[in-house]
């Protein structure tokens, strides 16, 4: 599980200079230079995950599939969780303090949306793509 957490945290930080120099060196629009880092760092985390941390001697089209599936997945959990309390809960109704209400939308609803990713994430790899048969 160590494994598994150090392999995402280096994705997350090596996607932030892809990102970089896919718009500012490449010129690519910002929607399209994410996807495509994103898409890059999740080829490269599936390798890394399938060999280092679930110890397979060879990546299988089964597992790719599997893990992209995933992936789409714990972004569809993210979105939802993140629009519900962005759009669901009227926190601009609840409050008149306009720094509670940026620090909102911008810091906390996406770590509490990124916790439950993260979450679906673990399961869905640990006992789904890479569980022991």
């Amino acid at each position: 599980m160590v494994r598994w957490w150090i392999v995402g945290l280096t994705f997350t930080g090596l996607n932030i200079p892809l990102l970089y120099f896919a718009i500012e060196l490449f010129h690519w629009p910002e929607w399209f230079a994410s996807l495509v880092a994103s898409e890059l760092a999740n080829i490269l985390r599936f390798f890394v995950n399938d060999r280092w941390v679930f110890g397979f001697p060879r990546p299988t089209w089964m597992r790719f599939g599997q893990y992209h599936v995933a992936i789409a997945g714990s972004f569809v959990v993210w979105l939802g969780v993140y629009n519900l309390l962005v759009y669901g809960l009227d926190i601009e109704t609840m409050t008149t303090v306009p720094f509670i209400i940026e620090s909102w939308k911008f810091l906390i609803v996406p770590i509490i949306a990124t916790t439950f990713s993260v979450f679906v994430n673990m399961l869905t790899n640990f006992l789904w793509i890479w569980r022991k048969k």
